[in-house]
Order: structure tokens, then C-alpha cells, then sequence
């Protein structure tokens, strides 16, 4: 048994740490524990489900109440939601709420390849769950606030469109979880403030994406996927060229804040707060 410090303390389960509140078992706040993987899924689809919400939302609110939500209020929304969720669980999973994100820190190696697939499942039934409730709540008016072209543009300028936005979206996700920014929670207003600039000028272009779920969860419950592909392709490209431009800019990933930032640090005890690590009953 290692002790960090000599005051004694009492023992729950295998691991205890001392905060200012009293003594709490570290498996409460041990995320980088896989068994607890559960936590970081669940707030993933629970962070996506609130954007999809707002993001898929604002169209639909717009079509049932005749326009009393103008354009500006709806692509403004998904910002402000996102900076919100970015503060209140960005510490649990990171915060991802967008496939291209989890595979941009995993091909920055900041983010483990074998936790892409489950953040991507779990960011698809948020998105999934988030239009059905707007489907049983006012019906499928507005298509569900699908994201397709614009009148008068075609697939290929959509995902030229796409790619673009997703591009800055990217780096200053990228950018404000490095060390060399060191933003902290200014990230949340950085990455909120962009989704609302971005839908505030392309969103007749495109809609606005930016991210494959958002465009899936419309179009799955609708039943169309037309035009799908644009918000696949589109976003992945953007994302690959924000990971070209981050090695520019920066070099080869691994960052260790940006670790902390993609994978959820509440595993980091700040502060005063000591740990004692317990040997496991048997020896183990």
C-alpha cells in the first residue's frame, strides 16, 4: 500500500481520496477506469440529445408557430447550447456531441481509437431520441429540422460548404484544448461562439451541420437520406484538414491537455486532495 501523505483515514472499497468535504471512494471519479466507460456514454448521448434538441428544435418550433422563431434565433441556438453542456459535462466525456470530433482527437492521438466506436453510438441515440421527442411533441412538421442545400445549391456545393465550416470548427476545437492555448473553460464560448457565427451566415448554404448526427437524427425519423452523404463526407473532410493544419501549427499530437479536454479529466483530483491507492482484496 502507498500513502501520499501520513495522516491516517479510513478505507472505502479499494480506493479512497481526502477532499475538503470528507473522504469519497475514487471510483466515483476514476474515469479513466473502462468499467466506468458507462458514465462518459451517457453524457455523451445526454449532451447530444440536448443539442440535436435545440439545433433539430428551432426549424421545427419555427414551421408549428408560423415563423415566430426567425432564422437568426434558431441558428444562434445550437451555440449557446453547446457552450452550456461544454461547462456542465465537458469533465465527464469531454464533451465530443459530433463523430468528426472523436476521430479528430484519435487521429491526434489524444482520444483512444477504441472508444470512437461507442461515443459515436452513443452520440447517434441522443440524436435519435432528441427528434422523436420533437416528433411526439408538435409531429413532423419542418422535417424535423433536416439539414439539406439550400434553394439553388447543389450537393457538391453543400459539402464544399460543409467541409469549410467544419474545418474552423475543428481547429479552434482543436486549438483552444492545447496546451499551447491553454483556454480552460474559455473554450466552451470560443467553440459556442463559432457554431453561432457559422450558422448566422452559411446556413442558407448548407444548414450548418458541421456534424454526421445532427443531420442523422432528422433524416433517420424521417425516412430520407437524400442528401445525407453531403453531411458525412463534408464534415469528415473538414475534420481530416483541421487535423492537417493542427500538425502545422503545433507538431505531432499526444498533448497532455488536450488528453485531459478529449477523454474527460474528472479523474484529476485539483487541489489539496490526496489519494491512497489500496491493494484489492486477494491480491489482485
Amino acid at each position: 500500500m502507498s500513502v501520499t501523505d501520513e495522516t491516517p483515514r479510513p478505507h472505502i472499497g479499494r480506493r479512497t481520496v481526502r477532499h475538503s468535504l470528507g473522504v469519497q471512494p475514487v471510483w466515483a471519479r476514476d474515469f479513466n477506469n473502462l468499467s466506468h466507460e458507462w458514465r462518459r456514454l451517457f453524457a455523451e448521448s445526454l449532451g447530444t440529445f440536448l443539442l440535436v434538441l435545440v439545433a433539430a428544435g428551432g426549424p421545427v418550433v419555427a414551421a408549428h408557430s408560423h415563423g415566430e422563431v426567425s432564422q437568426v434565433a434558431y441558428v444562434t441556438a445550437p451555440g449557446l447550447m453547446v457552450m452550456a453542456i461544454i461547462l456542465f459535462m465537458g469533465l465527464v466525456s469531454g464533451a465530443h456531441l459530433n463523430p468528426v470530433v472523436s476521430v479528430a482527437f484519435a487521429l491526434r492521438e489524444e482520444f483512444p481509437w477504441r472508444r470512437v466506436p461507442g461515443y459515436v453510438a452513443a452520440q447517434i441515440v441522443g440524436s435519435v431520441l432528441a427528434c422523436l421527442l420533437l416528433w411526439a411533441l408538435v409531429g413532423r412538421v419542418g422535417m424535423l429540422g433536416a439539414t439539406e442545400p439550400g434553394r439553388g445549391i447543389g450537393d457538391l456545393q453543400a459539402m464544399g460548404m460543409e467541409a469549410a465550416l467544419t474545418l474552423g470548427l475543428l481547429s479552434t476545437i482543436l486549438g483552444t484544448a492545447s496546451g499551447a492555448q491553454n483556454a480552460g473553460p474559455l473554450s466552451a464560448l470560443a467553440v459556442g461562439g463559432y457554431i453561432a457565427l457559422a450558422g448566422l451566415w452559411s446556413s442558407p448554404i448548407s444548414g450548418a451541420s458541421m456534424n454526421p448526427v445532427r443531420s442523422l437524427g432528422p433524416d433517420l425519423v424521417m425516412g430520407n437520406f437524400s442528401h445525407y452523404w453531403v453531411y458525412v463526407l463534408g464534415p469528415l473532410l473538414g475534420a481530416l484538414l483541421a487535423v492537417l493544419c493542427a500538425y502545422v501549427l503545433r507538431g505531432p499530437g499526444g498533448d497532455p491537455h488536450a488528453t485531459l479536454a478529449a477523454q474527460g479529466s474528472l479523474d484529476v483530483i485539483p487541489g489539496p486532495a490526496k489519494t491512497t491507492d489500496v491493494p484489492p482484496a486477494g491480491g489482485e
